[in-house]
C-alpha cells in the first residue's frame, strides 16, 4: 500500500512508534508521525494524506480544536484516539469533523481495521476522481442526466468524481457523510431506519448507536439544506425514519 499516506498525530511517543510498528507489517510504508495540533496542520499544508489517525488530548490546541482547521485542508478520514467515552465526548468528534473513534487503551490491530475500513470507501472516490475529464462540469444542466450523477435541483452528487456541488460549488464532505449521501440518493424517496442506514452505511458493529446516524444525517443538511433548521430534503418521517425527497421524478436516478 505504498500509495497511500498515513499521517498519525499523538504526543506519546510510545503509541506512535507501536501505531507505525503495526501499519508497517499491513504493508502501509508511507507514514508520517507529528505530537502536536499544529504540526498536523502544517503536514496537511504541505501533503496529501489519505488518512488521519488524531489524538484528542494534545498539548497545546486538542485534537477536537483542531479537527476544523484539518477539515479545510482535507476531506482525508479522520479516526480519533480517546481516553473519553461519554456519548457527549463521542458525538463532538463526529461533529467537528471525525469519521470514527477508538476509545484507549486499544488494541492496535483495531486501529488498523478501522483505517482499513475507512480507506475503502474514501480510496475509490479519489481514484475515479482521477479517471474523470478535466473538461467536466457538474453544473445542471438541459441535456440527459449522467450515469451516476444524482441531481436534486439544489445539490448534484457526482460519485464518478465523489463530489458534491451545491449551487453550482463544490463544498467538501468527509468520508462517512459522502458515503451516507450517496446511499440515499441512489434510493430516493424511500424511508430508511437508522438501524438500517447504520447497517447498510457504516458496515460496522463497532460503534452502533443512534446518535452516530443522527450526527451524520445532521451534517449531510449542514451542506445539502437551504436551513438546516428546517430540512426539506433529508427529511425525518416521525416514527419510521429517514428519507432524501426527489424534487423532480424525471432526474437521475
Amino acid at each position: 500500500m505504498d500509495e497511500v499516506s498515513i499521517l498519525l498525530v499523538d504526543d506519546e511517543q510510545a503509541i506512535l512508534h507501536m501505531l507505525k510498528t503495526v501499519l508497517l507489517k499491513e504493508q502501509f510504508v508511507d507514514i508520517d508521525t507529528v505530537t502536536t495540533g499544529e504540526e498536523a496542520i502544517a503536514a496537511c499544508e504541505n501533503k496529501t494524506y489519505h488518512c488521519i489517525v488524531l489524538d484528542v488530548m494534545l498539548p497545546g490546541r486538542s485534537g477536537l480544536e483542531i479537527c476544523p482547521f484539518l477539515r479545510q485542508l482535507t476531506d482525508a478520514p479522520i479516526l480519533f484516539l480517546t481516553a473519553k467515552t461519554t456519548d457527549y465526548d463521542k458525538l463532538t468528534g463526529f461533529a467537528v469533523g471525525g469519521d470514527d473513534y477508538v476509545v484507549k487503551p486499544f488494541n492496535p490491530l483495531e486501529v488498523v481495521a478501522r483505517i482499513k475500513s475507512l480507506l475503502k470507501r474514501y480510496l475509490p472516490r479519489q481514484t475515479e476522481s482521477a479517471k474523470l475529464p478535466s473538461h467536466y462540469d457538474a453544473t445542471p444542466s438541459s441535456s440527459p442526466p449522467q450515469e451516476g450523477v444524482y441531481d436534486y435541483g439544489r445539490f448534484q452528487l457526482v460519485e464518478q468524481a465523489g463530489e458534491l456541488r451545491v449551487e453550482g460549488q463544490r463544498v467538501g464532505c468527509p468520508a462517512l457523510v459522502y458515503q451516507l449521501l450517496l446511499f440515499f440518493c441512489k434510493h430516493p424517496n424511500r424511508i430508511f431506519t437508522k438501524s438500517e442506514l447504520y447497517e447498510r452505511v457504516w458496515e460496522s458493529e463497532a460503534i452502533r448507536d443512534d446518535n452516530t446516524v443522527m450526527v451524520h444525517i445532521h451534517r449531510i443538511r449542514e451542506r445539502i439544506e437551504a436551513d438546516p433548521s428546517k430540512p426539506e430534503l433529508l427529511v425525518n418521517v416521525r416514527g419510521l425514519g429517514y428519507k432524501l425527497i426527489q424534487p423532480d421524478a424525471e432526474l437521475q436516478r
